[in-house]
């Protein structure tokens, strides 16, 4: 992906060196800036730009007593790790990219063309979260500009104060040294001066997760930073805040607050003595807060009367034709953060050089391996201003340093997280042994086929992590020409979750399910009280079964069948180790009908007749559509019913124990 860009006018990726031949014969510019005037440096820094695979400063939760960053469900509600309890710290580091959001719209329209379970296309729609709507230039008093995203633009003459991210970067070139006139107590944290206030709240905005920070009907909080903003349509002077519900990863990081027309904004506006002006008239019988329905547009000028969608419109033209905005579609996807500060995972195959210049790894030396180190573990500090240094920064400076044609290079030291292999894994499943490319193109074509793979089975909770990073993965392949399907699973069946307790100590964190004791005075784990829950079983709830002791209990063709037979393959159901029993008793009778407690084999040689043939093709019909169509419990009922028969009924004929050995299998 770092030799790849996306063409905004194809809609597709492309070898990066079709932009230099296109940028180089002069059929685009960069940026507005014609290649040829481009020196090395900034040529370089353009195509770095543009590129699928590029290296920005994101917000991320960085912890240094771990000396990683953590995933949002690695993160308590408290602002710590859930392993170890050491604090969480929101901060912008400088991170690889991947850049899924220039597939957005694809990613959306091509759901059509598969056949997903519709709850997981509606999450996948809704993460990528698709906006139309308007972006707005608000001047800044004494400043420069700031813009918004707005799904509703027509509400903008009742925008009475402006939120920032407490990350966007304009905070710092905004706060006022002092207060101005006028400003209220409640919005100075009952702090002397802004930049005081600014830095107080953003460190605390800092420990506080993005989960945490958009939870609904929490109290708003936020402090003034002594700037204000100029309305473009009525020029009214209006407050700018900074606030920890707006986020600087969805539109621009900024908003135009509308109380009369948004619930969040009117309860922002309320705790902070904010004046309110209603957009849209609301019915004659309305005596709510915030009135997010539709009605004619009222205290807007010129929109005055009109409906919204038409009042959308009107305001998007005059935006455009006055220079202060333009019509626009924003996504509440972003873009893959893709490195990690940890050993394991797969080492990303970039050069740095001297100057900054980047550089891919050339392909004879692909697959890129990890080095041999003497210890693995992250580096972790007690500082919360300490810089992350990934764990391969401890590797032998033969592995770290390469040199090229002279000019001295630093290998990346982060690695690549989980989603990377499980990204296109089953394409290399379908050629393993292929030493020239990860799949070849007639064992692709012959497995692969027209739609991708036939039927992906799994969990609902892959839905916008795994399923939808291997869409994107499997279309960037497609683009460039290594494989021949647009999409990777035709079909997609969620099965459902094996249940079983769990409990979390007072922190919220999950505890081993077999090492808590039950007392008198409820569940207890290392002596404290714990809180039981019930959900899927596995090991982020720290509540699984280790099959190995079913397997040596029961073996495994047991502990098999009692999953497949527990019910429907789509719904969740509890486990339970007591009723495992009765499938191990099934398989000791059919084994029975078929051998004596000597070791003779119970079959004959006849043919079976009679009901007990009709029941036999029933029984295959049956479980043959059953199979099929993934209902497998049902299935298995239909062995017990024939295995019923076959009780007490003598020698079993070889046509019925040759089907049933092969219906079992």
């Amino acid at each position: 992906m770092f030799d790849s860009w996306f063409d905004d006018d194809r809609q597709v990726a492309r070898p990066i060196a079709d932009l230099i031949a296109e940028l180089e014969a002069g059929e685009r510019d960069a940026d507005g800036v014609a290649w040829m005037n481009l020196g090395e440096a900034d040529r370089a820094r353009f195509l770095d730009s543009q590129r699928l695979a590029y290296i920005d400063e994101v917000p991320v939760n960085w912890c240094p007593g771990l000396g990683t960053v953590l995933a949002n469900e690695e993160v308590t509600a408290e602002g710590r790790s859930e392993r170890g309890d050491f604090p969480v710290y929101r901060r912008p580091l400088r991170q690889w990219m991947l850049r899924i959001t220039a597939y957005a719209d694809r990613l959306i329209d091509d759901l059509d063309d598969i056949d997903w379970p519709d709850s997981v296309v509606t999450m996948q729609r809704n993460w990528i979260g698709r906006s139309e709507g308007a972006e707005i230039i608000f001047e800044i008093d004494g400043h420069t500009q700031m813009r918004v995203f707005t799904t509703r633009p027509d509400t903008v003459f009742g925008a009475t104060y402006m939120v920032m991210a407490p990350e966007h970067p304009l905070v710092d070139e905004i706060v006022t040294d002092t207060w101005p006139d006028g400003t209220l107590p409640s919005w100075t944290l009952g702090i002397d001066d802004p930049t005081t206030a600014v830095a107080a709240y953003r460190l605390a905005a800092s420990r506080k997760s993005e989960l945490e920070r958009q939870v609904e009907n929490r109290e708003k909080t936020g402090v003034f930073t002594g700037a204000f903003a100029i309305n473009p349509l009525n020029g009214e002077r209006i407050p700018i805040f900074i606030a920890d519900y707006v986020l600087m990863g969805y539109g621009t990081g900024a908003i135009m607050a509308v109380p009369g027309q948004d619930d969040r904004d009117w309860e922002f506006a309320e705790a902070f003595d904010l004046p309110i002006v209603r957009t849209v008239e609301p019915p004659s019988d309305f005596d709510g807060d915030a009135y997010t329905g539709e009605g004619p547009a009222i205290n807007s000028g010129f929109l005055d009367g009109l409906a919204i969608d038409d009042a959308k419109a009107r305001i998007i033209a005059w935006l455009e034709i006055n220079g202060h905005g333009r019509g626009t579609i924003t996504y509440k996807l972003r873009d893959w953060l893709f490195s990690r500060q940890r050993y394991w995972g797969e080492p990303i195959p970039i050069l740095h050089g001297p100057n900054g210049e980047l550089r891919a790894v050339a392909d004879e030396e692909l697959p890129l391996r990890l080095p041999e180190i003497d210890d693995y573990k992250p580096n972790a500090s007690t500082d919360e201003d300490a810089e992350p240094t990934p764990t391969l920064a401890r590797a032998d400076d033969a592995w770290k340093y390469v040199e090229i044609d002279g000019v001295p290079y630093t290998r990346e030291l982060n690695t690549m997280p989980q989603w990377a292999g499980s990204c296109w894994y089953y394409l290399r499943y379908l050629d393993p042994d292929n030493a020239d490319r990860f799949v070849g193109e007639a064992a692709e074509r012959y497995w692969m086929g027209d739609d991708g793979v036939d039927l992906y089975v799994g969990g609902v909770e892959h839905a916008v992590l795994h399923l939808l990073y291997s869409r994107f993965w499997h279309k960037v392949l497609n683009d460039l020409g290594y494989i021949g399907t647009n999409e990777p699973f035709a079909r997609l069946f969620n099965q459902g979750y094996i249940l079983a307790d769990a409990f979390q100590d007072s922190r919220g964190v999950y505890v081993p399910a077999e090492e808590v004791i039950e007392t008198p005075d409820g569940p207890m784990w290392e002596g404290q009280p714990v809180t039981r829950s019930h959900g899927k079983m596995g090991k982020s709830l720290k509540n699984g079964v280790n099959p190995d002791d079913m397997f040596d209990e029961y073996g495994v063709d047991t502990l098999r069948l009692y999953e497949m037979f527990m019910g429907p393959l789509d719904t969740s159901r509890p486990w339970s180790t007591r009723d495992i029993v009765g499938v191990h008793r099934f398989l000791q009778r059919f084994w029975r009908n078929l051998v004596s407690e000597d070791g003779d084999l119970l079959v004959s040689d006849e043919t079976s007749n009679g009901s007990l043939q009709t029941l036999l093709h029933r029984t295959i019909e049956t479980v043959t559509r059953d199979m099929e169509h993934l209902h497998f419990n049902t299935a298995i009922a239909r062995l017990f019913e024939l295995n019923n028969e076959l009780v007490g009924a003598g020698p079993v004929p070889r046509d019925v124990a040759d089907a049933f050995v092969r219906l079992l299998a």
